[in-house]
C-alpha cells in the first residue's frame, strides 16, 4: 500500500499516514510560472495499491486538477490500483439541474475522475447519497456520525439533548444522529429566497428547555445555521451547538459564526482549517483521520468498510 498526498490538506494526509504507520510516498506537486500544475512521483509504485488523499476544497479547481494529474501520473507509472480518497468532494451541491440550461457538475467531476484512471473512490458525507451512482467505479461513502456522536455524548453528559435538522432535506441524516444519541428530533422549516440567503420560518418540534444540536454535512456562508440558532433560542432552547462535517466557511462565515448565538460550531478536518478558524473561540475541529485511515486500511486488506458504522 502507498499513500500519496496533494496540496489540499497535507496535515490530514500526515495524520492518516501516522494512523496507518505508513509514510507518505514522495510526490512533488508544483506549478510552472503560468500556474500549470506539474506532478512527479519520486518513489516506485509499480504494481502497488495507491491511495491519493486530496480534498477538492478551495481553490476547488486547482485541487481537482492536482488530483486528476496525480491519478494520470500513477496510472502511467503502472500502479496496480488507484483509489481517490476525497475527504471533501467539491461540486457535490451541483447534483441536479436546479433550473433550465444548468449543468450537473457533480456528474461531470465524477466522469473526469473515472476517465483520469481512478479504480475506486473513497469519500465522506456526500451532500446527496445518490452521487455514488454518478461514478461507474466502486465508491465508498463514509460517515462522520460515529466521531460526532461520541463528541456530543462527552459534551452533553447531563443535558437534555434535542437533535435538530436545519432544513427538511437533512432530516434523514439528523434522524440517524438522534437514533445513535437516543435523543428526540426537531426540524427547522426554512424558505430560501435565493442562493446563499435563507429565512427561517418555523420550528417543528418542542425545543423548550433543551440543548439543541444542529447537524448537517456542509457549512458555507453560515447564514442558515445562525438564523436557525436564533429561531431555536426564541422558541425556548437552552443553548444551540452545531456539528457539521465539512467546514467550507467561505467569505465572512467565520466572523458570522463567532458573533452568533451558537454556543459552539464543531467541524471535522476534511477541509484544512484557516487561521481564522483556528483562533475562533466557538469553532472546534475534530480529527477524522482515524476513521479515514481505518477505511483505507480495510480497503487495502479487502475487508468490510461498512462494519465501521454498525
Amino acid at each position: 500500500m502507498k499513500l500519496v498526498s496533494g496540496n489540499s490538506n497535507r496535515p490530514l494526509a500526515d495524520a492518516i499516514a501516522t494512523y496507518l504507520k505508513t509514510p507518505l510516498t514522495k510526490c512533488v506537486v508544483r506549478r510552472f510560472a503560468d500556474m500549470e500544475i506539474f506532478v512527479e512521483v519520486q518513489d516506485n509504485v509499480r504494481g502497488e495499491d495507491v491511495f491519493i488523499i486530496q480534498s477538492t476544497s478551495f481553490p476547488a479547481n486547482d485541487h481537482l486538477m492536482e488530483l486528476l494529474i496525480i491519478i494520470d501520473a500513477l496510472r502511467r507509472a503502472s500502479a496496480r490500483r488507484i483509489t481517490a480518497v476525497l475527504p471533501y468532494f467539491g461540486y457535490a451541491r451541483q447534483d441536479r439541474k436546479a433550473g433550465p440550461r444548468t449543468p450537473i457538475s457533480a456528474k461531470l467531476v465524477a466522469n473526469m475522475i473515472t476517465r483520469a484512471g481512478a479504480d475506486r473512490v473513497l469519500t465522506l458525507d456526500l451532500h446527496a447519497g445518490q452521487i455514488q451512482g454518478f461514478f461507474d467505479i466502486p465508491t465508498d461513502n463514509l460517515f462522520a456520525a460515529p466521531v460526532m456522536v461520541r463528541d456530543v455524548k462527552e459534551q452533553y453528559k447531563d443535558d437534555s439533548i434535542m437533535v435538530v435538522s436545519p432544513d427538511v432535506g437533512g432530516v434523514v441524516r439528523a434522524r440517524g444522529y438522534a437514533k445513535r444519541i437516543g435523543a428526540p428530533l426537531a426540524i427547522v422549516d426554512k424558505r430560501r429566497e435565493r442562493a446563499g440567503v435563507s429565512e427561517v420560518m418555523n420550528i417543528i418540534g418542542d425545543v423548550e428547555g433543551m440543548s439543541c444540536v444542529l447537524v448537517d454535512d456542509i457549512i458555507d456562508s453560515g447564514g442558515t445555521l445562525c438564523n436557525a440558532a436564533d429561531a431555536l433560542l426564541t422558541k425556548g432552547a437552552t443553548n444551540v451547538s452545531a456539528y457539521i462535517t465539512h467546514g467550507v466557511l467561505s467569505g465572512g462565515a467565520v466572523a458570522r459564526v463567532t458573533s452568533s448565538n451558537l454556543k459552539q460550531l464543531v467541524v471535522t478536518d476534511t477541509i484544512q482549517a484557516t487561521e481564522a478558524v483556528r483562533v475562533s473561540q466557538n469553532i472546534r475541529v475534530l480529527s477524522i483521520a482515524p476513521l479515514i485511515g481505518e477505511a483505507i486500511g480495510r480497503t487495502a486488506r479487502e475487508e468490510s468498510v461498512s462494519n465501521l458504522f454498525h
